[in-house]
């Protein structure tokens, strides 16, 4: 998986994420006071060449609750992420999630399967 991750942040290969991922890893920083590490995530997020964190627009919205329409069982998080990707134009989603349904169109990547 580090080849990937490293493929991304030397914009050789693109990735698209939700500012969700934004949200989330954000929370314990802001929870335990560290204000610097809470700025060094926004960054790494923000600028990484590869990388682009897809604002939660109303297209999104809409993807995310055709999915959720037609996965009653998906999570509200885990649709917005995957509507950022359908709506990103990505081929592959990477996960450690192991309920998201298959996605027609989108190769879903299981982390667990790459990390020794």
């Amino acid at each position: 998986m580090l080849p990937l991750f490293e493929a991304i942040d030397a914009g050789r290969l693109s990735a698209v994420t939700s500012a969700l991922t934004l949200m989330e890893v954000l929370v314990v920083p802001f929870r335990n006071g560290n204000v610097p590490l809470a700025r060094r995530y926004d960054e790494m997020l923000g600028r990484t060449r590869g990388l682009r964190l897809a604002d939660i627009d109303h297209a999104q919205v809409r993807n995310a609750a055709q999915l959720r329409a037609q996965w009653p069982k998906l999570r509200t998080p885990d649709a917005l992420q995957l509507a950022a990707a359908i709506l990103g134009g990505c081929s592959t989603f990477v996960t450690n999630d192991e309920r998201l349904p298959a996605i027609r169109g989108l190769k879903i990547l299981k982390v667990k399967d790459y990390v020794a």
